[in-house]
């Protein structure tokens, strides 16, 4: 599991970090809110982990941010500010869970861990995905463009599933061969090239609008 920690206290990110790695989870720290921004929309997470009061962008701003182009990454509020408003407030801009400064490490890994099961819990209760006229049936593993049947691969469709569930979202080389192939990216290797090619003839050749775009030196992402 990857979580984003957007934390400006040095001391206080750096004991979050051990702990939890020491559990397990990989984890990226922000300092600040435009650091914050930029590494949420440069990276895939499992759960992201905000301060409020941060230089530059407040954790509300990048909770909102991060809400109107995501509605699914848990996202948990970790502040000392701790009146029913600045509760509120939180909620309102879309954070899953609100813990107050100081804290118990053990709630709050336990707070992390519920918010992963829910996650997973709505993952794999969903059936199934769409964009403009694309559907994909995660039980039937049926893929249907319009009215034409599509034939996938297993490759292919998994690679066309990890992009769905990440639509609009830019997602690297790296992304994909970590997330699909679950092993590390040989810069020297084409082979997601390959696979993106394969999955835009059976998906887009067809069809007038592409769904399936290149963002040159970043990698893909599919869009209407």
């Amino acid at each position: 599991m990857k979580i984003l920690l957007v934390e400006d206290e040095i001391k206080v990110s750096n004991f979050i970090k051990k702990g939890l790695e020491e559990q397990g989870y990989s984890i990226d720290v922000a300092y600040d809110g435009y650091s914050g921004i930029s590494k949420w929309q440069n990276g895939l997470y499992d759960l992201i982990i905000l301060d409020v009061v941060l230089p530059h962008h407040n954790g509300l701003e990048i909770c909102s941010e991060i809400r109107s182009k995501d509605k699914s990454v848990p996202i948990l509020m970790l502040t000392a500010l701790s009146s029913t408003q600045d509760k509120v407030n939180g909620f309102n801009c879309g954070a899953d869970d609100y813990l107050i400064k100081p804290f118990q490490f053990q709630e709050f890994q336990a707070r992390i861990q519920a918010l992963l099961r829910r996650k997973n819990l709505e993952i794999s209760t969903e059936s199934k995905l769409s964009i403009d006229n694309l559907t994909v049936d995660l039980n039937s593993k049926v893929v249907h463009r319009g009215e034409h049947l599509i034939q996938l691969t297993s490759r292919e469709f998994h690679l066309l599933v990890f992009l769905l569930k990440n639509r609009g979202k830019v997602l690297s080389r790296i992304d994909i061969a970590e997330k699909i192939w679950e092993q590390s990216f040989d810069t020297g290797s084409n082979v997601i090239d390959v696979y993106i090619n394969y999955l835009r003839k059976k998906v887009d050749l067809e069809n007038e609008k592409k769904l399936i775009h290149t963002v040159i030196g970043m990698g893909y992402v599919i869009r209407e």
